[in-house]
């Protein structure tokens, strides 16, 4: 549901299909974080999405209930011993769709802030010369 709302958003937002499916795939991925590792499947935790449309960019916010995340404790999924394993790449990938990625430990939770931007503050805009 996430990734759906995430597409839709980003579809009125004025983002092109390939924009529209990066961004729902970046949320998805960190929702599944948010469930898998944050929440450990636990059902009494939930995980919140929040987004917001803003004249430079979309901002998505999605909030869970863990224990917290130590980013310095991430492996390098580019790493030799790490480019086989089924998993770690979620994160990457993320940042790969994503403009700007921030993630804070709440002490509990974890939030990460995905930000796309629009038009000429867009990460890959090209300005147009006349």
């Amino acid at each position: 549901m996430a990734e759906r709302k995430a597409f839709e958003i980003a579809a009125h937002g004025g983002f092109g299909e390939d924009q529209q499916h990066h961004i729902a795939m970046a949320v998805r991925e960190a929702a599944v974080n948010a469930v898998l590792h944050g929440n450990a499947y636990d059902p009494h935790k939930k995980f919140f999405v929040a987004y917001e449309i803003t004249p430079q960019a979309l901002v998505i916010t999605i909030t869970d209930q863990g224990k917290g995340l130590d980013e310095a404790s991430l492996p390098d999924p580019l790493a030799p011993e790490n480019l086989m394993k089924q998993s770690g790449r979620g994160i990457f990938l993320i940042r790969s769709f994503m403009d700007e990625v921030t993630i804070r430990n709440l002490h509990p939770g974890t939030e990460i802030t995905l930000v796309k931007h629009t038009g000429r503050e867009a990460a890959n805009a090209k300005e147009e010369l006349k």
